[in-house]
């Protein structure tokens, strides 16, 4: 899942997309209603990939998180954001353990929780099994180093 090009813009309800970059903003669409806007260099903007939480050991980031809801939720969409903050809180203990709780809100977890669903309903959740591709990897790069075997005569 690639979060690079996915933004969340201060004061502005939902995700946006990056479009293009501008001398003095960049255009953005909003995932849902598909209207572009310009993003001034005033407004902070921050893509989703940057975007991490803390722990007692490491931040943790996005792209992280939402693996872990995606794998607990099967795929499906996660608590709503509109959930009892108890609830809340309680879900995402589940999904990180180690979160920091006094740095690490409820207003954070909501738009977590939010900004999930949104993407897992329009289709944008989906992830490449690493394990697989690291062992291919090592497999071709293992074919490439292996001394060749020359036929004695």
């Amino acid at each position: 899942m690639d979060l690079k090009d996915i933004m969340a813009i201060s004061g502005q309800q939902g995700l946006f997309k990056l479009i293009s970059q501008g001398r003095n903003a960049i255009i953005v669409e909003n995932l849902e209603t598909r209207k572009r806007m310009s993003a001034f260099s005033t407004m902070k903007v921050s893509s989703l990939e940057e975007i991490a939480i803390f722990t007692k050991e490491e931040d943790v980031p996005m792209v992280d998180i939402f693996k872990k809801i995606h794998e607990k939720e099967n795929g499906g969409p996660t608590i709503d954001f509109k959930s009892p903050n108890e609830e809340l809180k309680r879900y995402f203990e589940e999904v990180l353990p180690g979160y920091d709780k006094d740095r690490v809100y409820v207003s954070d977890m909501k738009k977590i929780f939010n900004w999930y669903n949104l993407l897992q309903k329009l289709e944008m959740v989906h992830f490449t099994p690493e394990k697989k591709e690291q062992g291919e990897k090592e497999e071709t790069k293992s074919k490439k180093d292996k001394p060749v075997e020359h036929a004695k005569e």
